[in-house]
């Protein structure tokens, strides 16, 4: 039993995850019965109340979630797996839970229909669905920035730091987003700034149209940017087509 538990130990997450990928269903039933009580936690931070993972429907959206992070999870994504499959079941459970209380909705609204003297006004209907929409919005943009706040910290960041580093005129701003794209898209530029958390100035210049002194003063802003392009983040980046995407 020690040897089994030391062996397990030995066994890099990134290595279980691949031997579950490839096929190795003892490693994927491992994996799922082994972080049960990370999916519950993942769970419980959605539903803001305990998940018990023998009773709740939500725990099993969270099991489905990690299990299809398990077969979608890439190490190049710059994320720890764990990190990665906490993302896919809590917007999985969102999405479990938006779907729910559009079902009850429109349920009730059928409902309503059909009583003489309960009809809704359209216009109320309508207000509450935009509402509800709003919300909803709201929320996955709320996660979205929390995920990748922790992300930030990863490579010893803050937003407060991003907001004091960031170009302050728009043309400028524009530009470190092209600078940032063209490291996204040149694999061992990208691998740089998520392996070691550094902007490579020195193989950026003569590529790009800015000055060495440009790229050190926007170095964290450009290495965020990075992070956001090769992320799950889809309010993020919808905000980053406002300035040059």
């Amino acid at each position: 039993m020690i040897r089994r538990l030391f062996q397990k130990n030995n066994t890099s997450l990134d290595a279980q995850v691949e031997s579950a990928k490839q096929g190795d269903d003892e490693a994927r039933n491992e994996m799922l019965k082994q972080y049960q009580p990370f999916i519950a936690k993942s769970v419980s931070e959605v539903c803001k109340r305990y998940i018990d993972p023998t009773k709740d429907d939500e725990f099993s959206i969270g099991l489905l979630a990690f299990n299809e992070a398990i077969q979608s999870y890439s190490c190049d994504k710059g994320s720890s797996f764990l990190s990665f499959a906490r993302l896919v079941i809590k917007r999985k459970v969102i999405d479990h839970i938006r779907n729910e209380q559009k079902r009850i909705k429109v349920t009730s609204l059928d409902e309503d229909f059909y009583e003489e003297d309960q009809m809704e006004n359209p216009l109320e209907v309508s207000a509450a669905k935009d509402r509800h929409r709003l919300e909803t919005e709201a929320w996955h943009r709320k996660e979205e920035i929390m995920e990748f706040q922790a992300q930030l910290e990863r490579y010893k960041l803050s937003f407060d730091e991003l907001i004091d580093s960031s170009p302050k005129h728009r043309d400028a701003r524009e530009s470190a987003v092209q600078v940032a794209r063209l490291v996204y898209e040149d694999t061992e530029l990208r691998n740089q700034v998520l392996d070691k958390g550094r902007l490579p100035i020195k193989e950026l210049i003569g590529r790009v149209d800015v000055s060495k002194k440009t790229l050190e003063r926007n170095r964290k802003f450009i290495i965020a940017l990075v992070l956001i392009l090769n992320g799950d983040y889809v309010y993020l980046k919808d905000y980053l087509k406002g300035v040059g995407m």
